[in-house]
């Protein structure tokens, strides 16, 4: 919860995130001693839809390649784990979208947008 409000990411509860977490399929975390510096997970329904989310790095430590690594395991254990058919998406914030690109992600537009509809707004 720490790490995603100091790198500006949307925060949630702590009730919203016990919660969330449990439909974690894999998880990245990079620790500074025993502060969390970077992290990010991907979720989803175990064989058909998967979603890149939480991707955060501490802003004392962008710029290090946290982000590259982060994504390379992501991606790796995607490789590795999901079905072939699997479809794995993520929502792209401006610059992070160049990031995902380096790991083969594409722009859906003009085929489909990404939409969001938060509750409670």
């Amino acid at each position: 919860m720490r790490l995603r409000t100091i790198s500006g990411l949307t925060p949630f509860s702590e009730e919203a995130s016990r919660k969330g977490l449990k439909g974690t399929v894999f998880g990245v975390s990079i620790y500074l001693g025993d502060d969390v510096v970077g992290m990010g997970r991907i979720i989803g329904d175990g064989g058909c839809f998967f979603q890149i989310t939480d991707i955060a790095v501490d802003p004392a430590h962008q710029g290090k390649g946290l982000g590259k690594k982060i994504m390379g395991a992501l991606t790796d254990y995607i490789r590795q784990n999901l079905p072939a058919t699997a479809y794995v998406s993520l929502i792209a914030d401006v610059p992070a979208n160049r990031l995902y690109e380096q790991f083969g992600f594409k722009e859906t537009a003009p085929r489909s947008v990404g939409m969001a509809m938060i509750v409670g707004r």
